[in-house]
């Protein structure tokens, strides 16, 4: 099936914000109130693609220093995995930290974290769900959500489609900014699943794609923009 999931925002007010954006023309895979859990929406977007609008954790607007101020942040994308004692290793290699983790019986989410969003003050896998869930939407950064449907693990022939098959591109791909593109694919190279392309490959220099455990294409980019020799024009 379609690995791509969806991508989500936060907003103080779901139903204020359901509104506006219907206001605006948008229509919606599923309101606030509809279907068995409430207060949480999917839009479409103009492709079809669904975005989800989450409620912001009260804890964001807290204080001063902690106020979101945007109307809307940009807070998930969230991605079907087959195995994730495959996939959440080769996340943890690229910096990334589970900030929080539910069993829902068939399924379940694990919620990931960049450094940058994660307080090394705190032992997540110690909070109760409700803490968790509150701090996954109080952050303004993105996290990255996989969803693993269980099962898929044992299935030798099962795979997600990545969103970049002949006739099946849509998704394209999630990117990670790193300080040395050749000293990051040396360190991913030895995780063993390969590249779209080597950062010397093809006519960009100095950027790369690496693939996860389910063949998801990972841009590799250098923080602050590749280099590509220009000269600035005073």
């Amino acid at each position: 099936g379609d690995g791509f999931g969806h991508v989500a925002f936060n907003a103080d007010d779901v139903y204020a914000a359901c509104d506006r954006l219907q206001e605006a023309g948008v229509s919606f895979k599923k309101k606030p109130d509809e279907g068995r859990m409430k207060g949480l929406a999917f839009a479409y977007d103009p492709d079809g693609y669904w975005v989800e609008i989450v409620k912001r954790s009260n804890s964001s607007q807290s204080s001063p220093e902690k106020r979101i101020s945007n109307y809307f942040n940009f807070s998930q994308t969230m991605m079907r995995i087959k195995d994730p004692t495959k996939s959440i290793p080769f996340y943890e290699a690229l910096g990334m930290k589970i900030i929080r983790q539910k069993n829902y019986g068939d399924f379940s989410n694990y919620f990931l974290a960049s450094s940058s969003n994660v307080d090394p003050s705190i032992d997540y896998s110690t909070l109760s769900d409700e803490e968790t869930k509150a701090t996954v939407s109080s952050l303004f950064g993105p996290v990255l959500e996989l969803t693993h449907n269980h099962g898929t693990e044992k299935d030798e022939d099962f795979r997600h489609y990545n969103g970049n098959e002949d006739g099946r591109q849509g998704f394209g791909h999630v990117g990670f900014l790193v300080d040395d593109v050749y000293e990051a694919c040396d360190d991913i190279r030895k995780l063993g699943y390969g590249f779209r392309k080597e950062p010397d490959g093809g006519s960009m220099k100095g950027l790369a794609f690496a693939y996860d455990p389910d063949g998801y294409s990972i841009e590799i980019i250098k923080r602050g923009g590749i280099d590509f020799g220009d000269k600035k024009v005073e």
